[in-house]
């Protein structure tokens, strides 16, 4: 099991991107920092997508813009990518990282991104050969899990598009739960099949928590091996194009087991809860995480503290 897991905070992407309230760049910007404040080193910052389809990524150009003087040379920004057009967008932004999505049901694909699995593959290899060192490339496969329109997504099926990706040459990949259907089996099969297969390559893990097991998952994850987990302050997220798909697993949640359970993530616990509840009144709304609704443990006041 790892001794340090790398955290990924995608609220300000995943986390906001199918919500109706609509925040300003400077909301958007305020939690940015704060993730940086509570010390994450990898912040999902924006998607490279057409506003019209996801209303939230209305102003990317002018949230980058703002984020191009940053000093920290370990902190990384990612935006997610969907085509060749969003990638060229990427490539010119000066972010650190494209993420680019390849989905692992051919109908969800085309839904998504308008091309099936195959062709997405094909459109990763051009990104790759083409970034030119002037942007990371990472990749993240959706629903790695099971789709909401084909169901259940076989291992032989996931392999094939791990084969795919390790042939372009990435060394590491994201497996997201997108509607979360998971559970710690599903994981436990899935991530010991693409090691036993693909030793050399390092996995993240992408979890929803939409059936309740995604903090499970993630132990799951820990515990075989993963070398990074995303999540979302709150609990907050979900897919414009996938039938509910709710939030992510909650960054404060994730990150109170992990602190329990002596694996080191560098993130602060009460600046996580913190801006988790600064997001609630941002959306408007109350988000599902749980460690922001309860006491601090162990009390501040106890004979152990």
């Amino acid at each position: 099991m790892e001794e340090f897991v790398q955290i990924v905070e995608v609220s300000p992407r995943d986390g906001i991107q199918n919500e109706k309230k609509i925040l300003t760049t400077e909301q958007k910007l305020e939690l940015i920092q704060r993730a940086i404040d509570a010390g994450f080193k990898q912040i999902e910052v924006t998607s490279f997508v057409n506003p019209k389809k996801v209303p939230q990524m209305y102003d990317t150009d002018q949230v980058i813009k703002q984020l191009s003087n940053k000093e920290d040379k370990n902190l990384k920004f990612i935006g997610l990518v969907l085509n060749e057009k969003g990638f060229r967008r990427a490539l010119n932004s000066g972010l650190d990282v494209a993420n680019y999505v390849i989905v692992a049901s051919d109908t969800f694909s085309i839904r998504n991104q308008g091309a099936p699995t195959s062709e997405n593959l094909k459109i990763l290899a051009r990104v790759f050969d083409s970034a030119d060192n002037k942007i990371e490339i990472a990749t993240t496969i959706g629903a790695s899990f099971g789709c909401p329109f084909e169901g259940e997504m076989s291992v032989d099926r996931l392999l094939s598009i791990v084969e795919s990706i390790a042939k372009i040459g990435l060394k590491e990949i994201c497996l997201a739960d997108t509607i979360g259907v998971a559970t710690p089996k599903d994981v436990k099969t899935k991530l010991r099949a693409i090691y036993n297969s693909f030793p050399h390559l390092k996995v993240k893990l992408h979890l929803h928590n939409t059936r309740n097991t995604g903090i499970a998952n993630a132990w799951t994850g820990i515990e075989e091996g993963v070398v990074g987990l995303e999540s979302s302050f709150g609990g907050s997220g979900g897919c414009p194009f996938a039938p509910k798909a709710t939030g992510n697993i909650p960054t404060e949640d994730l990150v109170y087991m992990l602190d329990r359970s002596g694996v080191k993530t560098g993130i602060s616990l009460s600046k996580s809860v913190e801006t988790a509840k600064w997001l609630e009144k941002q959306l408007e709304k109350t988000l599902p995480g749980f460690v922001k609704t309860t006491d601090k443990f162990p009390p501040e006041n106890s004979l152990h503290s």
